[in-house]
C-alpha cells in the first residue's frame, strides 16, 4: 500500500470515528435531555424522529451528489452537518426547546445519511485498491467512537456536567479531526456525471435499474432488518435499561456503553470472519446472535442477565450494515447506484424505528416494543445467504473516479 493510499485509509479512519463519538455523546444523554424538555417516552420518539427525517433526506441525496460532484464534497458538507448538530442539540437542550433539539437530529440525521453512501463508496474504493477487506475495519472505527463517546457520557452523566457544555465540547474535539483528515481525500472519486450533463431531479439513472434486481432487494432485507437492530439500540438503549429494567441513568448509559463495544469488537473481528468463512455464513452467526441477545433484553426479568444480553445484541448487530453494503457494491454493476439503494432501504429503518418504537413504547412499555426488532433480525437469519453471491459483472464503486 503506498503513501497516499495508507494516509486516506486513516483519514477514512476519522470520517468514521467522528459520527461515532457524536451520536454516543447525545445517546449516553437521552435521560437527561428528555428531563430536561420535559417531555414523555413517546414525545421523545417525536423528537427523535427529527433524526429519522433527516437521515432519509440525506440517504435520498448522497447517492445523486456523490455521482454529481463525487465523495469528497459530500463527505465533507456531511460531516459539518454532524459537528453543527452538537452545539444546536446542546442548545436546545439548555433551552427546554424541544423544536430545537429536534431540529439539532435533523441536522445530525442529514449529516449521516448524507455522508453515509460516501463514505461507504470512498471506503470500498480502497477495498478496489489494496485488495483487501477494509469495510468492516472502517465500521470498527465508528463502533470505536461510539465506546470513547458513551464512556465519556457515562462520566458526565455520572458528574452531572451540563449536556450542552459536553456536546459543545465533542463539538470542538471532532471539528479538529475534521479538519486534519479532509485534506488526504482525492477528488472525483464516485463521480460518474460531467459537470456538463443536466443534474436529474430524482434518483440515479442506473437506481431504476437496480430496483429490479430480486438478490439486491433481498439484501436490502437484511440491511432493513440489521439497521433496525443496530438503531434501536442506539436510539432507546439507555432508556431501555432505565424505564424497563428499573437501572439508573449512569447505569444505563453503562450498559449502552458494553454495546458500543462489542460493535466495535464484532467489526474489527469482522474482516478475519469473512475472508475465512464467507459473508453469508457470518451474517446468519450476526443474526441469530443478535436475536438472542435482543430476546433476553425482552423476556428476562433480571437486570443483570439483561445487560449481560445486550453484549450479544451488539456482537450480532455489528456486521450488518457494513457486510450488506459490500455485498450490494460487488453484486452488480453500478456500485454507487447500488450502494445508494441499499444504504436507503437500511434507513427506512432510522426513518420509522424512532417514532414507531417510542409510540409502542408508551402504550406496551420499551421492552416489549423490542418485539419488533426481534422478529426482523429473526427474518434475516432466513434472508442471510442473498449476501454471499459475488457478481462477475460487478464494477468497483469508483470505477470512473481519478484515484490519487
Amino acid at each position: 500500500m503506498d503513501l497516499a493510499t495508507r494516509r486516506r485509509r486513516a483519514a477514512l479512519f476519522l470520517f468514521f470515528l467522528i459520527p461515532g463519538l457524536s451520536i454516543s455523546s447525545w445517546v449516553t444523554r437521552t435521560p437527561d435531555i428528555r428531563d430536561q424538555l420535559g417531555v414523555s417516552t413517546a414525545q421523545m420518539g417525536i423528537v427523535l424522529f427529527g433524526l429519522s427525517v433527516g437521515s432519509m433526506i440525506g440517504i435520498l441525496g448522497s447517492g445523486t451528489l456523490v455521482a454529481r460532484f463525487g465523495t469528497r464534497p459530500v463527505m465533507g458538507v456531511a460531516t459539518l452537518l454532524i459537528i453543527l448538530s452538537m452545539a444546536v442539540i446542546g442548545g436546545g437542550t439548555m433551552l427546554s426547546s424541544a423544536p430545537a433539539t429536534t431540529a439539532g437530529l435533523f441536522l445530525f440525521g442529514a449529516g449521516m445519511g448524507g455522508g453515509e453512501v460516501a463514505i461507504n463508496i470512498d471506503g470500498a474504493d480502497v477495498e478496489q485498491i489494496t485488495g483487501r477487506t477494509v469495510l468492516p475495519t472502517l465500521h470498527g472505527f465508528f463502533s470505536l467512537g461510539t465506546v470513547v463517546g458513551a464512556a465519556l457520557g457515562i462520566l458526565c452523566t455520572a458528574l452531572s456536567f451540563p449536556v450542552q457544555w459536553h456536546l459543545t465540547a465533542m463539538a470542538a474535539v471532532t471539528a479538529a479531526m475534521f479538519a486534519h483528515a479532509f485534506r488526504t481525500i482525492p477528488h472525483a472519486v464516485g463521480k460518474t456525471r460531467g459537470t456538463d450533463s443536466r443534474p436529474d431531479a430524482g434518483t440515479p439513472p442506473a437506481e431504476a435499474q437496480v430496483w429490479k434486481d430480486p438478490r439486491l432487494l433481498l439484501i436490502g432485507g437484511v440491511i432493513l432488518a440489521m439497521a433496525l437492530a443496530e438503531g434501536s439500540a442506539n436510539d432507546w438503549l439507555p432508556l431501555l435499561m432505565v424505564d424497563g429494567h428499573g437501572m439508573d441513568p449512569a447505569l444505563g448509559s453503562a450498559v449502552y456503553t458494553g454495546f458500543a463495544a462489542a460493535m466495535t469488537t464484532g467489526r474489527f473481528g469482522g474482516g478475519l470472519l469473512i475472508d475465512r468463512l464467507g459473508r453469508a455464513p457470518v451474517v446468519r452467526a450476526s443474526a441469530v446472535c443478535a436475536t438472542l441477545g435482543i430476546a433476553v433484553v425482552v423476556f428476562a426479568d433480571s437486570a443483570v442477565l439483561a445487560g449481560a444480553a445486550v453484549l450479544l445484541w451488539g456482537l450480532g448487530a455489528s456486521l450488518g450494515f457494513p457486510v450488506t453494503l459490500s455485498a450490494a457494491g460487488d453484486s452488480g454493476p453500478d456500485s454507487a447506484a447500488r450502494v445508494s439503494l441499499v444504504a436507503m432501504i437500511g434507513y427506512v429503518a432510522f426513518l420509522v424505528g424512532p417514532p414507531g418504537l417510542g409510540f409502542l413504547g408508551e402504550h406496551y412499555g420499551l421492552r416489549l416494543a423490542m418485539i419488533v426488532v426481534l422478529a426482523f433480525t429473526a427474518v434475516a437469519i432466513i434472508l442471510a445467504p442473498a449476501v454471499g453471491k459475488r457478481s462477475t459483472t460487478a464494477s468497483p464503486a469508483t470505477e470512473s473516479a481519478t484515484r490519487p
